[in-house]
This record gives structure tokens, C-alpha cells and sequence, in this order.
């Protein structure tokens, strides 16, 4: 069995601070990189920024910088918020990297030599804020103002030389394509709006231009630079060292096993990515999830209305595990999903706090008080028991394919009504009471609460790993072996250590009234 996976991030454009909308494709693509190295597989996840196009150029002047210490500046932000963010990225790309030069005039002769790219003059509307093309259809008159209606971004009316590649020659071939691999874009929504727009019709794709500089020179013609969106979509491939197709990484990894992007860019990812790539002939990505926007309080994040809401401002109030559980668990994958500052709390305190947090206190707790600080051995279960663990273990073929199908909504309700009931089992069966009359029958529900602890902290790991790390740590099981098949392993324990101290995992957020 194939045991390499590749998943990737957008890359993000550094013209501004990150925010909500970057960290959490982030965070969702560390959570299923993280699950698959929780299955035994070799794992290359990346991330990064894209760092031309004329945006970038505007930005750099009015900031009278250098564009490429510009982006250096704004890059560093975005690496920084990877560890701010606790992710497992194994690379960082940057288009003003060597590498990344090399595989886009790569990409690009190899699209001359199919036919693929021709000289003509580009006029119609472009949004420098979106680094996109837009027809007639597609926009409107607000204020006095053009805008697209896709993104409500400003539109300029653009005339110029420049080199189009023949989009309209690919449309039958991805109507195919996504008819034979019916999980090529997900969730099928989104689906249904490429196949839709794609049946309409493509027009050619303008792919240089001539009126800035700032990007990467076609070749054999510097007075254009390639259209940004070329470039910057190369960057899953020029991470693997592309064109070197020997290379180890690229051998190992492409075609990558999923992209995860936000709504607002599905086109660039399931039109143009794959028709250049077909062009090209290179095999195609096997899936591309566009996720929903994180909308504030019901309402898209802006900063006219003043509702941004900054992942680093959280990360430092509340903490990093307990952002990526709120996001995972309150927001549906695929769906637009509103947080608020309310929510986010009762989800610390419930879920976190009382729930998973409170659990593993009190077991530790006891154990140290009962049992000289270490987990019992047992052997005699009974029908409760079983039932607790056999529920979850029986499960776990299940939890695996709901995160391989990216239902992670489904996966955290699941993983988080075994913390319930945990709690109850705990509960029902008093070891307190029965550590006088029955010890036996003690050592036997602190193992089965350990052991379903252990289970439930495995699951809940690629989501909030520096909880789950401790917990696990506390029981002696090292960050290097968890892992899936841990579940099923009734020797995992060392009974005759003793437990380690664990500090408080979440604390609870009181109410500011």
C-alpha cells in the first residue's frame, strides 16, 4: 500500500498581517497531516506565500521598500504564525525562492511546446486585489464603482500585449476529468458550481503581463512576466524539485493527495491548475477541498465593519489547542461557518474544561491518591467495561475513513461523545466506593478509564495536540508512539512507573459580566 501523503495550504499572499481566513486552512490541513502520521504514513504537508503579481509591487512602493525585502518582512510573519499556530508544515515555499523560478519556466516551455500558449492583446477587466480576470457577466456598478461580484473587489479596465493559453480547447477534457474522479473537488457543492461554469464555456486565459515587473520573466520575452496565478500555482510542484521528476520528494509525493483551499479561489484550483497541468502532461492532484469563509458573528470578516477577528490575539487569550478545537468542532468543513468571542468560551469551558480536561484530573487524582501514583493492572472485565471500550475500538475503522473523507465535523461529535461517556462510566462506577470492599474491581475501572482516556487522546491528537501530548506523556506513552494502532494495544501501559504530574490542561474562561 502507497503510504506517502501530500497536503497543502494555499500559499498566502503576504500584502497584509495574516488573519482568520489563513489560519484556518492552515489549521485543517495540519489536522489531517498530523491524522495521517497517526496511521504510519510518511507525511509532506506545505505551506507558504506568494509573493508577486502587481498587488505586491503597489504595496512595496507605497511602502517605498524593495519588493523583494518587502516580502522577506511579511514572509517571516507568515512563518511565524505556522508555530504560533502549532503546525506540522514539513516545508515553506516561497515564489522568490531559485526553486520556485526553475519549475514555473518549466511549466511554462512545457505549454509552449504543447501548443498550448499563444502572443495576442488582452483587454477586459482585471482586479489587482484578486490578481484575476473577470467578464462582463461578472461584474457590477456599485457606487459609481466597478466590482466583482464574486468578491467585491475593485475592477480596472485592462488593454495590453500578452500570452494566452488555450483554456477553451480543455473544457470537454476536465468535464470529463471530473466525471471520472467524482471526488476530484469537494464538497460536492462546489463540484456542481466548477462543472457549471465549465459547461458554459471557457474563454483563453490571459497568462503574462507587461505593465508591472514584479514576477518571474517569461522566457525568451522579459518584458512580460507570468500571470501570478501561473506562477504561484506551480509552488506544489516546484517543492518537490520539479522538473527533476527523479527526484526523490517528487516521486514519493505528486501527484498530492489533497489541496485544501478556501471557496474564493476553487477556480484557479479545479479549472486552471489541472488544464495547465493536462497541458503539461503531469498527473493531476487527486482532490481539492474548498472550504467556507469564517464569517463574525454571521457576517463576512471586514474591516469597514470592524469585526476581524485575529488568530494571534486568541491564540494568546485563550490558547492555541483550545482555537483549533473551537474551529474543528463549531464551524461545518465545507460550509461557511460564524465564531464568536461567546461561543468560543462555552466551547473552552464545556467541551475542554469540564469535559476532556476534568476527566483526566480526576482519574490522575485518584490514582495518585489509591494506587501509589501508577495505573493498575487488570484482567477481569465486565459487560460495562466492554462495552465502553469495545464502542470506541470496534469504531475506529470507521473514524478513520470519516477523516480521510474529510468529515471531521462527524469525527470530533463522535470523539467527543466517548469523553461523555468516559465521564459517566467514571461516575457510575464509584471506585471510591468499591476500593474497600472490592479492590480488585477498583483496579479494574482506573485501568479501563486509563485505557479509554488513552484512546480518546489519540483520536482527539491531530486536533489539540499539546493537550493530548500531555495527557499521554503524563501516562508514560511517548510523543513519538502514538499512534492509531495504539488503540487497540491493551499493553501500553507501564504499570510500574508512576504516573507523571499533570498540570491543569484548560482553564475555564469566566464571564466578563
Amino acid at each position: 500500500m502507497d503510504k506517502n501523503f501530500y497536503i497543502t495550504t494555499p500559499i498566502y499572499y503576504p500584502s497584509g498581517k495574516p488573519h482568520m481566513g489563513h489560519a484556518y486552512s492552515s489549521i485543517i490541513a495540519d489536522i489531517f497531516a498530523r491524522f495521517k502520521r497517526l496511521e504510519g504514513y510518511n507525511v509532506l504537508f506545505l505551506t507558504g506565500t506568494d509573493e508577486h503579481g502587481l498587488k505586491i509591487q503597489r504595496e512595496a512602493e507605497k511602502n517605498k521598500k524593495d519588493p523583494k525585502k518587502f516580502c522577506d518582512e511579511l514572509s517571516e510573519k507568515f512563518k511565524d504564525l505556522t508555530k504560533i499556530l502549532n503546525l506540522s508544515n514539513d516545508d515553506f515555499i516561497r515564489t522568490t525562492e531559485k526553486r520556485h523560478y526553475k519549475s514555473v519556466q518549466e511549466i511554462w516551455n512545457k505549454l509552449v511546446e504543447s501548443g498550448d500558449i499563444y502572443l495576442d492583446k488582452y483587454t477586459g477587466w482585471y482586479s489587482v486585489s484578486d490578481e484575476a480576470y473577470y467578464d462582463e457577466n461578472e461584474i457590477e456598478l456599485v457606487n459609481g464603482k466597478k466590482i466583482s461580484k464574486l468578491s467585491g473587489s475593485l475592477v480596472d479596465w485592462v488593454e495590453e500585449e500578452s500570452y494566452f493559453f488555450k483554456l477553451s480547447s480543455w473544457s470537454d477534457k476536465l468535464l470529463k476529468y471530473y466525471k471520472d474522479n467524482n471526488d476530484f473537488i469537494l464538497p460536492s457543492s462546489r463540484k456542481n458550481e466548477v462543472v457549471n461554469f465549465v459547461e458554459k464555456g471557457l474563454k483563453d486565459l490571459s497568462v503574462s503581463r507587461t505593465s508591472f515587473s514584479w514576477g518571474i520573466p517569461v522566457p525568451k520575452n522579459n518584458k512580460h512576466v507570468i500571470y501570478v496565478w501561473l506562477d504561484a500555482l506551480t509552488n506544489y510542484i516546484s517543492a518537490l524539485n520539479f522538473p527533476d521528476i527523479e527526484d526523490n520528494n517528487y516521486k514519493r509525493f505528486w501527484p498530492a493527495d489533497i489541496h485544501i483551499i478556501g471557496k474564493d479561489i476553487l477556480r484557479f484550483h479545479a479549472i486552471y491548475w489541472p488544464a495547465f497541468l493536462l497541458a503539461a502532461k503531469l498527473p493531476l492532484p487527486k482532490k481539492v477541498f474548498g472550504h467556507g469563509w469564517i464569517l463574525s458573528d454571521d457576517k463576512k470578516m471586514s474591516k469597514s465593519l470592524g469585526n476581524i477577528l485575529d488568530p494571534i490575539e486568541i491564540v494568546n487569550n485563550y490558547g492555541i489547542d483550545q482555537l483549533r478545537y473551537y474551529l474543528v468542532k463549531e464551524v461545518s468543513l465545507g460550509n461557511d461557518g460564524s465564531i464568536s468571542m461567546e461561543n468560543l468560551k462555552n466551547c473552552i469551558n464545556n467541551d475542554l474544561a469540564n469535559n476532556y480536561g476534568n476527566l483526566c484530573q480526576r482519574v490522575f487524582s485518584f490514582i495518585k491518591k489509591n494506587c501509589s501514583n501508577k495505573i493498575p493492572n487488570a484482567k477481569k472485565f465486565n459487560a460495562v467495561d466492554n462495552k465502553l471500550l469495545n464502542q470506541l475500538k470496534n469504531n475506529v475503522p470507521n473514524l478513520i475513513k470519516l477523516m480521510n473523507n474529510q468529515n471531521l465535523n462527524e469525527f470530533i461529535k463522535i470523539v467527543v461523545s466517548y469523553s461523555f461517556d468516559a465521564n459517566k462510566y467514571f461516575n457510575d462506577s464509584e471506585p471510591w466506593s468499591v476500593k474497600k470492599t472490592d479492590p480488585e474491581r477498583m483496579n479494574v475501572i482506573l485501568f479501563t478509564i486509563c485505557e479509554q482516556i488513552k484512546n480518546i487522546s489519540i483520536l482527539l491528537n491531530s486536533i489539540i495536540p499539546i493537550a493530548t501530548e500531555k495527557v499521554l506523556y503524563t501516562m508514560n506513552i511517548e510523543k513519538e508512539k502514538i499512534s492509531i494502532d495504539q488503540i487497540n494495544n491493551l499493553e501500553s501501559f507501564n504499570h510500574n512507573k508512576e504516573l507523571k504530574e499533570l498540570d491543569i490542561l484548560f482553564n475555564k474562561i469566566e464571564n466578563d459580566n
